[in-house]
């Protein structure tokens, strides 16, 4: 299996089109499910590993172990109006966080892997990590979601991390 793309990677940058669940999809959901169990990640798009595929994969465990499912066509269809600021990263960009403020909950629209159009809410941290990733899969990279500023100095910091790595 292919490993991550790194930013600024072309495929961070894309927005995945939904479409029916396939065997295209459903393969490219495992490859995703095996790259997510093996950094033990919180959650990944398929951007992650430079496939433009509608699909994310989000631990939904609340403490520190992972229980990760496959959301095929996510979509945001509700979000809290209350927010709350977080530490974020991302595989594509090692070594670097930054705060970035998300809503409390979500409800999420999605397809299981046999297709069926499902909803579920997710709350506080596991709420977090849908957003993020759901917004990379619409080529949104979590430093879009910065100022100016604090995206500069964390690509500054990335630089440097560069130099000494």
């Amino acid at each position: 299996m292919a490993g991550f793309v790194v930013y600024p990677h072309a495929a961070l940058e894309r927005k995945a089109v939904a479409r029916m669940v396939d065997a295209q999809m459903l393969e490219a959901g495992a490859d995703l499910l095996a790259a997510a169990e093996g950094a033990q990640a919180y959650g990944l798009a398929a951007a992650h590993l430079g496939l433009d595929e509608p699909l994310v994969v989000i631990s939904v465990a609340a403490s520190g172990a992972r229980d990760y499912r496959v959301l095929y066509n996510p979509e945001i269809l509700e979000l809290a109006e209350e927010r709350v600021p977080g530490m974020e990263g991302s595989v594509s960009l090692p070594g670097i966080e930054a705060p970035v403020s998300r809503a409390v909950w979500v409800d999420v629209g999605f397809d299981d892997g046999n297709g069926q159009r499902r909803t579920i809410r997710f709350e506080g941290f596991v709420a977090r990590v849908a957003q993020h990733e759901i917004d990379q899969m619409n080529g949104v990279f979590f430093l879009q979601r910065l100022s100016r500023l604090k995206r500069d100095t964390a690509l500054r910091r990335y630089a440097k991390l560069g130099q000494h790595g």
